[in-house]
């Protein structure tokens, strides 16, 4: 293909000298054959590339297995103490993760070795029978994955999650109940343990779904605006989340999860809504995450990091036609679409992820 003339890249065009005559231009008698280069695999699963008079070596990335994990989801585990004639009932969802040697159950037909699924589901309802005495979450979990390795070989590592259902002792004429339970709780909460062989366990504990509401005290304002921004500022609204919140522990022993999610839960409501009498203002929902999370590390002493998430849950004031204007007072209540909100409180500067497998 020509060039062309305006192309940087374009040759100066050589004048001709009439004195010197033109070669003709020839056909070539055979056609020109081009040389093929062979292409064979070499005991190392490398590709050799070779040519006559030129010889390389290339290296071509072949697929390789490079993570796999293998357990149950959603295996429900209910569990009830009996205390003489008082009852203490949980209900659990768990969650299995399974790493072990088993690559070769992925790269050939051999299942030797493999701990299967419904072994680990069943492994739930052992370890919950072995737990003879009430238990937390955390102490559930951290029992279930040494379970895995102490009963299996293969298995490297396990994580075993779980959610409790909010599962409360119901009072009757203003008495506890034996053993009468509903389902009124504020959240649902969550315990994760992964535990590895010549490793302490790392322990993670949370709520899901926390819903936290105060009809005033709480406002936006000052933030950014542009053509495209409909909201308006405002010193008066309904603040609402559904909290999801998860936090790790420090290196020394916890001596009760229990109280440790009863001490978080308490900061976080305290934190959030301020005192009965008058409350306290929140100009963000930034800053009151920030605030909550700070309060946990400092009065939580084995609590190391928390983690909150907070998607909104929106009223929306309402103005019906035909009737006064909106007082504070009649709102629309939705939840999509809704902002969505994080913050990690850390005692250190370091923020330190969730151990996952």
């Amino acid at each position: 293909h020509g060039q062309c003339p305006s192309s940087p890249c374009a040759l100066p065009r050589i004048p001709h000298d009439p004195s010197t005559p033109r070669e003709p231009v020839r056909a070539h008698s055979q056609p020109v054959r081009l040389k093929r280069a062979s292409v064979v695999p070499d005991s190392s699963r490398h590709w050799r590339v070779s040519a006559k008079k030129r010889t390389s070596t290339r290296t071509v990335a072949m697929p390789n297995l490079v993570h796999h994990v293998h357990g149950k989801k959603r295996v429900r585990v209910a569990r009830t103490w009996r205390e003489g004639d008082v009852h203490h009932f949980v209900e659990w969802m768990v969650q299995v993760s399974i790493e072990s040697d088993m690559e070769h159950a992925y790269k050939t037909a051999s299942n030797k070795g493999m701990t299967t699924t419904d072994t680990t589901k069943n492994q739930c309802y052992v370890v919950a029978k072995k737990m003879a005495h009430r238990c937390s979450p955390e102490e559930y979990v951290m029992t279930l994955g040494q379970q895995f390795l102490d009963c299996y070989p293969l298995i490297s590592a396990v994580e075993v999650s779980l959610e409790e259902k909010p599962w409360t002792r119901t009072s009757v004429k203003g008495q506890p109940h034996d053993h009468g339970y509903s389902m009124q709780g504020p959240c649902t909460r969550t315990a994760q343990a992964v535990v590895r062989r010549g490793a302490a366990a790392q322990v993670t504990s949370g709520m899901l779904e926390f819903k936290v509401l105060k009809t005033t005290q709480s406002g936006y304002e000052g933030f950014f605006t542009d053509k495209h921004t409909s909201l308006k500022e405002t010193k008066e609204r309904i603040l609402a989340t559904s909290l999801n919140v998860q936090w790790t522990y420090g290196v020394g022993p916890v001596a009760c999860y229990n109280k440790c999610y009863d001490q978080v839960t308490e900061t976080l409501k305290e934190l959030f809504f301020g005192p009965p009498k008058g409350g306290v203002y929140s100009p963000s929902v930034q800053y009151t995450l920030y605030q909550m999370g700070t309060a946990v590390v400092e009065r939580v002493a084995e609590v190391q990091q928390v983690t909150m998430n907070a998607p909104n849950i929106h009223f929306i004031p309402m103005n019906v036609p035909g009737m006064p204007p909106f007082n504070d007072d009649i709102y629309v209540a939705t939840s999509e679409p809704h902002g969505d909100i994080t913050a990690t409180v850390s005692k250190d500067q370091i923020f330190q992820a969730v151990s996952k497998l």
